[in-house]
């Protein structure tokens, strides 16, 4: 995942967005701009990332009931219970996060 933040200062942008959306299909990652002043993409991006880290642990979670080891070593784990961007309040998870800045 690659996420360029600091959007809300486009006449200050260190990288081109065309430029960062290239590397970033090189290298097979996501690319998101995001803004930490405005907000802008910033929920999208946490979503995205925990969208991501389901799917390796549900594949693993499933290589691990079929018998299948990874690199030679069993995978063992705990069953992860994902809530969804749709079914949470972004206020109430915001109570649960406050940022100390």
């Amino acid at each position: 995942m690659l996420i360029g933040n600091k959007a809300d200062l486009g006449d200050k942008r260190g990288v081109p967005t065309e430029d960062a959306v290239e590397f970033a299909e090189e290298q097979g990652l996501f690319f998101s701009e995001t803004s930490a002043f405005s907000g802008d993409n910033v929920d999208t991006a946490f979503f995205r990332v925990l969208e991501e880290i389901y799917g390796v642990v549900s594949k693993k979670a499933l290589e691990c009931s079929n018998g299948i080891k990874s690199n030679g070593v069993d995978l063992k784990g705990a069953k992860i219970d994902v809530i969804y961007g749709s079914d949470l309040e972004i206020g109430e998870m915001k109570k649960l996060f406050a940022c100390s800045c």
